[in-house]
């Protein structure tokens, strides 16, 4: 009987392993798509604020591809069980989140309009681009400050 729980419970640590790295893997995804987010945002901020010259057809493709990422579905990223109670260290997404989709998706449609304004405005000049910027910013901290731990 012994042998048999010794085996059982060896046979079961690759799943427990597993499991632990599926969440892992959906953190690092979450992390990754906003990294891409946040890098083309830093490519836009730094036209605004002079530290590097203002290009059109730059802004106009950070925009873009900012764009393109509000259109995928995040959905798969918020697996329950991924929050920074669950995985202290590792992510700052509050457990918050998934007691409040509503919210959250609420949120999130004010940056994907956010984004949509900023994708029309952002080769236009730096002014217009400053506004756009401006509103994106202001979505991101809608969430970050309900939704997001502090550093």
């Amino acid at each position: 009987m012994r042998k048999i729980l010794l085996t059982a419970a060896l046979a079961a640590l690759p799943l427990a392993a597993s499991a632990a790295d599926v969440k892992d893997d959906v953190v690092e995804a979450r992390q990754g798509y906003y990294s891409l987010l946040g890098a083309n945002m830093g490519t836009l901020v730094s036209m605004v604020k002079g530290e590097t010259e203002y290009d059109g057809a730059k802004a106009q493709t950070a925009a873009d591809n900012m764009l393109i990422l509000t259109k995928y579905n995040i959905g798969h990223l918020y697996m329950p069980g991924t929050s920074s109670e669950d995985m202290p260290g590792k992510t700052a997404a509050l457990p918050k989140i998934w007691n409040d989709m509503g919210g959250v998706q609420e949120k999130g449609m004010a940056f994907v309009k956010a984004v949509e304004n900023l994708q029309e405005v952002a080769g236009l000049d730096k002014g217009e681009l400053a506004k756009g910027i401006q509103q994106v910013g202001g979505s991101c901290k809608g969430c970050h400050d309900d939704y997001r731990a502090k550093h």
